[in-house]
């Protein structure tokens, strides 16, 4: 690019100078639109339980979702996410609990559909939360066998769009389960249910407070390098991208969020599709600590979320959203 002007006729800083100017030529902007509230369910009756490693965050039981429902609605939050904590006496080796009608997921799409209907319910396809293991897949001798797993994804899928799931997720990372889930959800007339891949998930150690809010932390036997993306890795997302489309994705996600910033934006110039990203646990962890302990302005959490939509998601999921949201309600 060649730059235009030179000092001293031209001072960058003279749009800088006061707060109104900075406002009008702001390049990015911020609004509850842009945001997806991840919501943790749990079984009971009349429960909201803390989770010790995401201070501020809760799990809550299907009949207390009203509870953080009825504030998303307020502050105008487009969409939800929902995350299960399975009890492990429901979990088994092939997570067959993913395709029980009754399970938290199916319980939890049901009761906000009924009672919220400008609130869209993206649901999670992925083994993890049923599974004894804590892999995301069907594991034989020892490894997650990809095509054994698209078999119980694909009803998964199915389960979640029949209960009334808006957007399914797929965040499994198994090779073919976005075409697979296509062809099915249209076969079976969910030709309008949407597709939002995880086709770019690291292999990342910001996970951790996510597992323990799941119940999978304990589970997890070795590790998921073998189906997520290799942290160093950049061209590859590319790859992974471009296959997903080309089977049917409506929206991409990016996850981690902040230490993935140069993919989100690699994704959005090479493909022109809407591009998510997930402000993961660990991210969330940090900061909401750092501020806790007074290491950090609060004004941090808006700079974390705006540097992704710069970087160019048109949306964020964030366990910040309900906050922000509110926040932002005030101007």
């Amino acid at each position: 690019m060649k730059i235009l002007g030179k000092f001293p006729s031209t001072r960058l800083r003279r749009v800088r100078n006061s707060d109104w100017i900075r406002r009008l030529v702001s390049e990015n902007s911020l609004s509850a639109n842009d945001l997806i509230l991840p919501i943790f369910l749990r079984e009971g009756k009349n429960k909201i339980e803390k989770i010790k490693s995401m201070p501020g965050v809760n799990r809550y039981s299907i009949d207390r979702l009203t509870n953080v429902l009825d504030k998303a609605e307020k502050f105008k939050i487009p969409m939800v996410a929902l995350f299960p904590n399975t009890p492990n006496k429901k979990k088994n080796k092939n997570g067959t609990e993913a395709l029980n009608e009754d399970n938290l997921v199916c319980k939890g799409i049901k009761t906000i559909k009924k009672r919220y209907k400008n609130i869209g319910v993206m649901t999670d396809v992925a083994l993890d939360p049923y599974t004894s293991h804590g892999h995301d897949g069907i594991v034989i001798n020892g490894k997650v066998d990809n095509d054994e797993t698209l078999k119980i994804l694909k009803e998964q899928a199915i389960l979640q769009a029949t209960m009334g799931s808006d957007v399914i997720a797929p965040s499994d990372m198994m090779d073919g389960r976005i075409g697979l889930i296509r062809k099915s959800l249209d076969k079976n007339d969910f030709k309008e249910t949407k597709i939002l891949s995880y086709a770019v998930k690291y292999a990342s150690n910001f996970y951790g407070p996510f597992r323990d809010a799941v119940g999978t932390k304990k589970k997890l036997k070795g590790d998921k390098k073998t189906y997520q993306m290799d942290v160093r890795n950049y061209n590859e997302a590319l790859r992974e991208v471009g296959l997903d489309i080309k089977e049917g994705a409506d929206f991409i996600m990016v996850k981690p969020g902040m230490p993935y910033l140069d993919i989100i934006n690699l994704i959005k110039q090479n493909f022109k599709i809407p591009v998510f990203s997930y402000q993961v646990s660990g991210e969330y962890s940090m900061i909401m600590n750092a501020v806790k302990n007074k290491n950090l302005n609060e004004n941090a959490i808006y700079e974390s979320l705006i540097c992704l939509k710069r970087a160019g998601s048109n949306a964020i999921i964030s366990y910040f959203s309900l906050d922000i949201a509110k926040k932002l309600s005030l101007f």
